[in-house]
């Protein structure tokens, strides 16, 4: 009995963290970080030269830093839970 009450417990945290962590959609969003709130837009879907068809996504607005994107070593995109890969400006 306690089993199954952990696991409703579990599957009920899971399902109210995934809807409340951010707005569904390709809203515009502004997250804080280390570098202050650096906020997001969305960028419709493209096909490049090439004929490759990019699909519509988040981007982190435009600075004069690396350090708040969210590919940057040290960060997470909030919307796919990657981490970032790529130097930062001190790299």
């Amino acid at each position: 009995m306690k089993l199954c009450i952990a696991l409703a417990l579990i599957s009920f945290s899971s399902v109210a963290m995934a809807s409340g962590s951010h707005s569904s959609g390709y809203s515009s969003h502004s997250s804080p970080s280390a570098y202050g709130s650096t906020g997001s837009h969305s960028v419709s879907g493209y096909t490049r030269q090439d004929g490759t068809y990019v699909a519509p996504h988040m981007q982190t607005n435009p600075n004069s830093t690396k350090n708040d994107n969210w590919s940057t070593r040290g960060n997470v995109n909030p919307y796919t839970g990657v981490y970032g890969s790529k130097p930062g400006d001190d790299e």
